[in-house]
C-alpha cells in the first residue's frame, strides 16, 4: 500500500514538473510575438524562482513589480581588487546601476559582481559572462542568515547551560531540546561511533545537526532562505566531516584502506586484487563527502523548486479546480518539507559519525566485524 502511494505521489510530481516545464517553455513565444498574460505571468514565476534559490546582496522581504519598489535592506558589499573596497549594495540598484570605485567599474548581474566598463557592458563566451569577477568577500543573503542561525544557537544552548547549572531537571526550552539532544548522543552517536570515543566528537554532531535543522526551518518562511540549497554552504559542511574523519583516523582505518585484505592471503596473491581495490578504496574517501554535498544540495534544492513551482500554477491555472488542487498539494508538500528539514539533518549527523565511528574502529572492534 505504501509503496503504490509512493509511486502514485511521484508520478503526480513528475506530471506537475512536466507540465510547468511545457509552460516556461512555451512562455517564449514565437519571434517577434508580444508575451500573453498568462506567458509573462510563467516569466515572472519563473524570475521569482530564481532568485528565491540564488544567493543575494539585498535581504529582500517581498517585491511589488507594479510599484517598482523592494522591501528589505542593501547588505555591505566587500571587494578585494587592487585594494579593498566597502560600499552599499544599494548602489547598485538592483542591478541598474554600474558602480565606479577607485577607478574600476563593478556590475550586479544575475547575483554576480563583474568587473565592466563604465557602461556596465557584459560579454559572453558562449551562454557564460566572461567579464572579470574580482575577489568577493561581501555579507550576502545566506551569510546573515548563517549568522543568524549561529547566534539563536549560541542563546538557546546559552540558556540550556544556564539552567543546568541551577537545576537538572530541564525547564524553558530545555524541556524540548533535551530529549533531540539525548536522541542524538543515544541513538547516532554511541551506536555508530562507541561508548570510548562518542564524547569528543559530540560538540560538532550536535552543532552540525542543529545548523542544518534550523536552516532548513528557515527556508520554510516566507524570506526567501535557501542556505542548504546552497552547493557552496553543503561543500564546507562536507569538507568539515571529511577533515575530521581524516584527522581522527586511527591505523586500523589506514590499514583498511591500504591493505584491505590483512594478512589472510599470500603477498603475491594480493597484488592484483591491490590493483583494483587500493584505488577503489582511496577514491571513497573523497566519494563518502562528496555524496554528503550532495545529498542535502539535492534534496533541499528540489523540495524549494516543486514548492515554487506549485505556488506558481496557482497563478497560472487561475481555475475554481486547478487552484484549489494545487494548493491543496502545495499545503500537502510544505508539510511533507517540515519532515525533510529535520530528516536531511538526522542523514547528515548520521552519516558524520558513521564515517567518524570507521576512523576510530580499534583493532578489536575492526577483527570482530570482520
Amino acid at each position: 500500500m505504501k509503496g503504490t502511494v509512493c509511486r502514485l505521489f511521484t508520478f503526480l510530481i513528475l506530471i506537475l514538473t512536466f507540465s510547468v516545464s511545457f509552460a516556461s517553455e512555451a512562455g517564449h513565444g514565437e519571434a517577434g510575438k508580444p508575451l500573453s498574460e498568462q506567458d509573462r505571468m510563467r516569466g515572472e514565476i519563473e524570475e521569482v524562482k530564481n532568485h528565491h534559490l540564488s544567493d543575494d546582496y539585498y535581504y529582500t522581504f517581498f517585491s511589488d513589480k507594479e510599484k517598482g519598489g523592494h522591501y528589505g535592506f542593501p547588505l555591505p558589499v566587500i571587494l578585494f581588487d587592487n585594494g579593498l573596497k566597502i560600499f552599499s549594495a544599494s548602489e547598485f540598484h538592483h542591478g541598474e546601476n554600474v558602480v565606479e570605485k577607485g577607478g574600476q567599474y563593478y556590475k550586479l548581474y544575475h547575483s554576480k559582481i563583474y568587473k565592466t566598463d563604465a557602461q556596465g557592458t557584459i560579454n559572453y563566451e558562449g551562454d557564460f559572462p566572461s567579464n572579470e569577477k574580482p575577489w568577493d568577500f561581501s555579507i550576502t543573503k545566506n551569510v546573515v542568515n548563517i549568522i543568524l542561525v549561529g547566534i539563536i544557537l549560541l542563546l538557546v544552548f546559552g540558556a540550556m547551560a544556564k539552567g543546568y547549572k541551577k537545576s537538572l531537571v530541564p525547564k524553558g526550552v530545555a524541556k524540548f531540546f533535551e530529549p533531540v539532544v539525548l536522541y542524538v548522543k543515544d541513538d547516532i552517536a554511541i551506536p555508530n561511533i562507541g561508548e570510548k570515543h562518542y564524547k569528543r566528537f559530540m560538540p560538532y554532531l550536535l552543532t552540525i545537526f542543529f545548523f542544518i535543522w534550523f536552516l532548513n526551518l528557515l527556508g520554510l518562511t516566507p524570506l526567501g532562505v535557501n542556505v542548504t540549497g546552497n552547493i557552496t554552504i553543503t561543500f564546507v559542511l562536507a569538507i568539515l566531516t571529511f577533515i575530521i574523519t581524516n584527522i581522527s583516523g586511527k591505523s586500523t582505518y589506514w590499514t583498511h584502506i591500504f591493505n584491505p585484505l590483512g594478512s589472510s592471503m599470500p603477498w603475491y596473491a594480493k597484488i592484483p586484487l591491490y590493483i583494483l581495490l587500493i584505488p577503489i578504496e582511496v577514491l571513497g574517501i573523497f566519494i563518502k563527502p562528496f555524496s554528503l554535498m550532495i545529498r542535502l544540495f539535492a534534496n533541499i534544492s528540489a523540495g524549494h523548486t516543486v514548492m515554487m513551482m506549485l505556488i506558481g500554477m496557482i497563478f497560472i491555472f487561475k481555475s475554481w479546480i486547478g487552484g484549489p488542487l494545487t494548493f491543496g498539494l502545495t499545503f500537502f508538500i510544505s508539510l511533507i518539507e517540515f519532515l525533510v528539514a529535520l530528516l536531511q539533518a538526522y542523514v547528515f549527523t548520521m552519516l558524520s559519525a558513521l564515517y567518524f565511528g570507521f576512523a576510530v574502529e580499534e583493532h578489536h572492534e575492526y577483527e570482530e566485524a570482520h
